[in-house]
Formats: C-alpha cells, sequence, structure tokens
C-alpha cells in the first residue's frame, strides 16, 4: 500500500510540475524567436548603415554629392519602411505569445482542477482501506469468548 502511495505522490508532483515546464519552454521559444528577429533587424540596420558609409567616402564631387543626397532620401524611406515592418512583426509574434500563453494557461488550470478531483478520489480511497485494515485489526485483537471464561464470569457474579 506505501508503494501506491508513493508513486501516486510521484506522479502527482510530476503532474504539478509539468505546467511549469510547459510555461518555461514557451517563454525561452519566445524568447529565443525574438532574439533571433532583433538580430536580423540589427544586421540590416547595420548593413545600411556601413553602406552609406563606404558612399559617403567615394564622394569625389558634386555631382557624387548630389546622387549621394538622393541615395540618402531613398535610404531613409527604406529604413522608415523596415521599421514598420520590424515592429508589425513584432507585433504579431507578441500576439501569437498572447494566444499560446492563454491556451497554456486554461490547459493547466483544468489539470489543476483534474489533479484535485483525482487526489480527492485517492484520499478517499486510502481513507477507506485504511478504515477497513483497522476494522480487521480491531476485530483480529477483539478478546474471544470462551465457554469456560463465560462460566467464570457466572461465579463471579453470583
Amino acid at each position: 500500500m506505501q508503494d501506491k502511495v508513493f508513486e501516486n505522490f510521484n506522479e502527482q508532483t510530476r503532474q504539478f510540475f509539468e505546467p511549469m515546464r510547459k510555461l518555461n519552454s514557451l517563454m525561452l521559444d519566445n524568447m529565443e524567436k525574438l532574439s533571433q528577429h532583433q538580430m536580423e533587424s540589427m544586421k540590416r540596420y547595420s548593413q545600411m548603415g556601413t553602406e552609406r558609409m563606404r558612399d559617403a567616402t567615394e564622394i569625389a564631387d558634386t555631382e557624387g554629392l548630389r546622387d549621394f543626397t538622393t541615395r540618402q532620401a531613398e535610404m531613409l524611406n527604406e529604413l522608415s519602411s523596415q521599421m514598420l515592418e520590424d515592429a508589425r512583426t513584432m507585433s504579431e509574434m507578441s500576439l501569437e505569445f498572447k494566444a499560446q500563453l492563454e491556451a497554456l494557461l486554461a490547459e493547466s488550470g483544468q489539470a489543476f482542477v483534474d489533479q484535485v478531483s483525482q487526489m480527492g478520489n485517492q484520499a478517499s480511497e486510502v481513507a477507506q482501506q485504511m478504515g477497513e485494515q483497522a476494522s480487521e485489526a480491531v476485530q483480529k485483537a477483539a478478546p474471544k469468548s470462551s465457554p469456560a471464561r463465560a462460566s467464570s464470569r457466572r461465579k463471579t457474579s453470583s
């Protein structure tokens, strides 16, 4: 019986920590996605800046300066649209994470309710088994009336 109690305890402990493991996994996956996106964005922005600096070093005359300023305006438009796209992507990632988190919390809440119900059922079973064992022990330990004892009781009472 003790083995069953310990097995139930171990299983309940595993079930208790399972939602935390899933939450940590979800958080880690989200952090990985966000970090990857930010690294890619930073790489794009730094490449744009490096290209602009290279173009600036190649200015040799007024015509080159005019071309550079034209390309600079185009690059600023490109940078602006890229930043908007990155913000939109981050927003979508956040909404996806929120939806996953809500689903996980709903699942964990239901699992918790089920686990509490299961624990109550198991506690009832254990209590019933212990009651049965106690009643068996009382029956075994109860003094049995023998005919000799019954006659000695009658003599004493008379």
